[in-house]
């Protein structure tokens, strides 16, 4: 039975690294916001830290015993975008990791950066050369491996040439309009989403605040082009906040962890929003989202344990 799970053990797991190192940096920010002291988000970096290692351990074990199955999924027109989600983990963990230990933060930011520059070629690589890829195959989780090099930046900043931060973000930015594109005109003119991946549709959430931080960390304040990716991701949770009783209905699956990260971003984006400009109204949306990012994601890892002992996934897709 354990062989078997392993088997069935999907890359998408990483995305829950992603949340919560998300979390850490939303609520370090906010402990610096409100004067409070920084033990919680020590806490919570640690936890991210630990869970990347037992996932990394996982997959490498599943590597060497299952080769065949992670090739099958590197092959599947879906399931390829979520492979960088061990790189950007890395790099929010290098991200999370500045408070506590600049040379770990470093080191895990590096090897975040590298590998992910290499997983964006190579999934970029796949689409170019595709045989199979159709247009309902297009979700908002194509994201994943192209935009998430606008993470890079924000950390980067610090530990990188500035040309090097910049260069990840105009593969980002560049991108993100494009894939943009492309799924909306799938959301609109073709069949609607699988039930398993509408959470993804959250995923759209997160490269304008993404960006607005980037850019912000880039160049040292707000100016308009900050305000344009600031608004066009207030303009998207607005949207997304419509969308409630439709995510409400689904059963859960790991693709639940694709509401997290985006919400992270968000709440991030705006406090700094708030630092910036000095608004008072910024300051305490920015406390209120990460009060609800708290909530959700605390929910999300009880969901997640709770299914890992109902074996509810790590299982044959149907």
């Amino acid at each position: 039975m354990a062989s078997s799970r392993l088997h069935d053990f999907p890359v998408s797991f990483f995305s829950t690294v992603m949340g919560m190192s998300g979390l850490t940096i939303a609520l370090h920010k906010l402990e610096k916001t409100l004067s409070l002291g920084d033990g919680i988000s020590l806490g919570l970096f640690a936890l991210s830290l630990a869970l990347f290692v037992v996932l990394a351990g996982l997959y490498l074990l599943k590597l060497v015993r299952y080769p065949a199955a992670i090739a099958e999924e590197w092959r599947h027109p879906v399931r390829i975008s979520f492979f960088p989600t061990i790189s950007v983990g890395l790099i929010l963990l290098g991200t999370a990791a500045q408070p506590v230990d600049l040379d770990l933060a470093r080191l895990l930011w590096g090897v975040g950066a590298g590998a992910h520059l290499l997983l964006t070629i190579a999934v970029m690589s796949s689409w170019i050369n595709q045989t199979h890829y159709e247009i309902a195959h297009s979700n908002p989780a194509w994201f994943i491996p192209v935009v998430g090099n606008i993470v890079v930046p924000i950390a980067g900043v610090n530990f990188a040439p500035a040309d090097l931060s910049w260069f990840f973000f105009a593969i980002g930015l560049l991108f993100w309009l494009v894939l943009l594109t492309i799924v909306f005109y799938r959301l609109i003119f073709h069949t609607p989403l699988p039930g398993k991946l509408v959470p993804t549709l959250f995923i759209l959430l997160a490269p304008p605040s993404v960006g607005f931080i980037a850019w912000v960390a880039l160049t040292g304040g707000i100016d308009s082009f900050a305000r344009l990716l600031y608004f066009a991701a207030v303009f998207l949770f607005l949207l997304l906040m419509v969308q409630v009783p439709r995510f409400s209905g689904l059963g859960f699956t790991l693709s639940w962890w694709a509401y997290s990260f985006p919400l992270a971003a968000f709440s991030i984006a705006t406090m700094v929003m708030g630092e910036k400009t000095g608004t008072t109204v910024y300051v305490w949306a920015g406390v209120g989202l990460s009060g609800l990012l708290s909530l959700l994601i605390a929910g999300l890892f009880a969901r997640t344990v709770l299914a890992v002992f109902r074996n509810e996934i790590c299982r044959p897709e149907a």
